[in-house]
Formats: C-alpha cells, structure tokens, sequence
C-alpha cells in the first residue's frame, strides 16, 4: 500500500534555494520512504545521504566549501536522512546555504532534542520545520470503504496507525512489531541521550501515563510512586514528547478562582504505543478503557489535523474545582471552540458553567458517529 502523505505536497512546494527543510518525526513513521517519494517527483539531480553511515560522516568531517561544492558537484538538491547522527550538522549546513547557490536541502531528525539542537542557532532563519506522524485518518481514508472504516476504526483504537502496523494483518504480528518499535527505537534514542542507564523507569512512568490518559497528571504523585525526585520526572517527560511519544495539554482559565489550571493532562502520538506499555491488545468488547482510547485517539487525530492543514490554534482542557469540564478546547482566530469526547453519541449539552463564562463559545460532541469529518476536513 503506498500512501501520498499528507504534507507531501507543501513540503516539495516548500523547497526553495538556500532554505533547508527539516522534517522531524518518530522513528519508523515513513520519514525515509517520503524523501524517496519526492525524489520521484522532482526531476533534477540529487544527493541522498545518511547519517547514521559513517562514510557520510566522513564526507562531511572537513568543513571547507570546496569540500561541500565537490562533494555535491552540479547537484543542487541534497537530502540528508537521520541528520541528528552527524556531529555540527547545523553549522556545516549553515556554510551549505549560505555558500552554494541554489542549493536545497531537506533533512530528517527523528528526536527533537538532537536535531533541534544541532540546527537550531546556526539555522536560524534558514529552515522549515515540518512534523510526519504515523498515518493520518486523512491518510488512510483513500484505503478504506465506508463499510471498512468502522472496523478499521476498532483495529486502530488497538494497534494504532503506524504505517508498517497498518500493512500487517495478523493482529498477534502487529502487537510484536509494537513491542520492538518501543524497545529498538523509541527507548533507545531516549537511552542515548545524557546517557540514561535505567529504562525500567521510563517504561514504569509510561505505564503511570497510560493509566491516566484524560486525566490531570500530578508530577508529585507520579515522583512519589515511582520513588525518584520531581525534576528527573520533569526531565523524562520532556523526553518522552521529544521523541514523539507523548505531548501535553494544559488546562484553560481566564477565571483562576473557579478554573483548575496546576496540572497538565498527557496523552500518546500513537494508541497502538499506549497499549503496547501496557501489554493490552484485547478487543474493544473485552476492555474497560474503551472511553480513554478513544479519548487519545481522537486527540491525536486532531493534532495531526491541525498540523498538517496549518491550523493556527492554543489547545487546552477545561475543568473547574466543581467537577464541570471540557476535553479539548481551541482557542482560534479569537473565538474558543469546545469539544467533549465520547465514544458512544449520547446527548451532553455543553457545562453550565462554561456557558456562563465563556456565552460565545461552541461547543461540540465527538462521537465515533461524526468524528470522521472532524479529524479530515475540520
């Protein structure tokens, strides 16, 4: 099955003479197969290198622009896959742009720490940062019938959208290839960094996170069970959302009094990460966590909206100390928008008190009934 990913288009549209494209994402999303895709697409010669080779270290070592010009020769498209591997990739990039003319580089980075890091000063004002998820509902709707979107839909919820995982169709093969997504790469690029040692407490403080998806986090009790301080808590949580596996939601107030806004809510890129931290790949008919997987998946859907369509918005929750909230609210173009997630479409009409503050405000129910469109045309 080959997908035309969604920033494919803006991405090649994006390509402009001594401007560098960042592409940034978790590993094993497609970054790779993307930049193929667009060499397919643009007919002009190129230059692909890799950065986890140690031949195009040494091709980039000496950092002269005779070195670069004969290294690229009359190409004037370079891609560089896995750039956050080659040592000062920022600054050699920067003599790249700012010496060749004409020349058009896309990299890839699949941790924000690293590449972020190493492009982020001598780039400046240089590059375009785009972000590739697993696949997108937008994606995947070319794929699937109308009759097949609802069972698909219950598969997702499970083992998520990650491209080879929706390739595969025996359901025990897509758990596997979950737990070795989590041990090969994900742990391993968050175990690389400042040489932490002790993975059982990442994977301890996932779990913590998983249980609580929709919920409000409180970094004390995550510290207090899993026996460690609340700065090193801090610290793997910035991790985690560096390597794409979580992000966080913060909580909305224009009324402090009223409105709970101390802790943050946690919620993963992918279900299928979330229930691979768990070890629970049950069906939906077997589970009690349906209302939290839905909750995660749509979220992470909108996200991937929002990103790849560049919508302009602050996401939050909403939840005041008498136990009234919001999922999710946006806050766009100077309106707010409402939404509460609910995997069955009951009929909630939105909080009093949130109408009482906020009177201008919309509000919806996303239910698997009505969320498609939601998640694919906004």
């Amino acid at each position: 099955m080959r997908l035309d990913r969604s920033i494919k288009k803006k991405l090649i549209s994006s390509l402009k003479p001594n401007k560098v494209i960042l592409l940034l994402g978790p590993r094993r999303v497609g970054k790779t197969i993307l930049l193929k895709q667009i060499t397919e697409t643009i007919d002009e010669p190129y230059l692909i290198l890799n950065g986890e080779d140690f031949s195009t270290h040494d091709l980039l070592e000496k950092r002269t622009v005779q070195n670069y010009k004969q290294l690229i020769g009359n190409k004037r498209l370079l891609f560089i896959d896995e750039a956050q591997k080659i040592p000062g990739i920022g600054t050699k990039l920067k003599l790249m742009v700012d010496e060749i003319e004409n020349i058009k580089i896309i990299i890839t980075g699949s941790s924000a720490f690293d590449i972020l890091g190493e492009t982020g000063e001598p780039l400046t004002g240089r590059k375009i940062t785009f972000t590739l998820f697993p696949f997108s509902e937008q994606e995947l709707m070319h794929t699937d019938t109308i009759i097949e979107r609802r069972e698909n839909l219950h598969l997702r919820l499970i083992y998520g959208n990650y491209p080879e995982v929706t390739l595969i169709k025996n359901l025990e093969e897509k758990s596997e290839y979950l737990k070795e997504i989590i041990n090969s790469y994900l742990l391993k690029d968050i175990l690389m960094f400042e040489n932490i040692k002790n993975s059982s407490r990442i994977i301890n403080l996932l779990r913590l996170i998983s249980f609580q998806v929709g919920s409000q986090v409180s970094i004390q009790e995550l510290a207090s069970q899993l026996q460690i301080n609340r700065a090193t808590v801090e610290k793997y949580l910035d991790l985690l959302s560096k390597v794409f596996v979580l992000y966080k939601l913060e909580g909305f107030s224009r009324n402090l009094r009223k409105e709970i806004v101390k802790h943050s809510k946690w919620y993963f890129y992918d279900n299928g990460i979330r229930n691979a931290v768990i070890a629970n790949f049950s069906p939906l008919n077997l589970r009690s966590d349906t209302g939290m997987l839905w909750e995660n998946y749509i979220m992470s859907e909108r996200i991937k909206h929002q990103t790849y369509s560049g919508m302009i918005t602050n996401n939050y929750f909403w939840r005041t100390y008498d136990q009234q909230e919001i999922d999710l609210v946006e806050e766009r173009g100077g309106n707010l928008y409402g939404y509460e997630f609910k995997w069955k479409a009951d009929k909630i009409k939105a909080p009093a008190a949130w109408k009482k503050s906020y009177p201008d405000a919309g509000f919806d129910v996303i239910s698997q009934e009505n969320y498609f469109d939601w998640v694919v045309n906004g």
